[in-house]
């Protein structure tokens, strides 16, 4: 069986997968500059930053929190950020340090499940497998 770990997509509009990176553990995405030097290059393009929380839960971290309001100061506009979890996947749309709301999204991206997959998680119900935008 696969090692599970987190993993991160940058999303651009039209649900385009724009970059991705892994860790080695299924509870930490640490710190990369590689990481931070993809966003920035792409900062213009990305709509959505995701990644996995391959043995739950099914929320947002504390570290999360934090890495999100530094995000959105440094982009200097709201971002969309998921979090895919083996149940199920959460929204929030940050707005500022304090200004979000999180949601549950019951209409999962294509990508969610290639986030799953990728994490070595699988789908809560394969019979709901979402389809690519061109399958659409």
């Amino acid at each position: 069986m696969a090692t599970k770990r987190e993993v991160l997509l940058l999303v651009g509009e039209d649900d385009v997968v724009l970059w991705s990176d892994a860790s080695d553990s299924p509870v930490a995405l640490p710190d990369s500059r590689a990481r931070w030097e993809a966003i920035w290059s792409r900062r213009e393009r990305i709509v959505e930053i995701a990644h996995s929380h391959p043995v739950g839960p099914q929320a947002f971290s504390r570290e999360d929190e934090t890495t999100m309001a530094a995000l959105v100061t440094a982009l200097g506009r709201p971002i969309t950020f998921s979090v895919v979890a083996p149940n199920g996947m959460v929204r929030c749309n940050k707005k500022n340090d304090e200004a979000y709301e999180v949601t549950l999204v019951e209409s999962e991206p294509w990508w969610a499940a290639l986030l799953r997959h990728a994490s070595s998680m699988q789908a809560p119900d394969t019979s709901k497998t979402p389809k690519t935008p061109q399958e659409e």
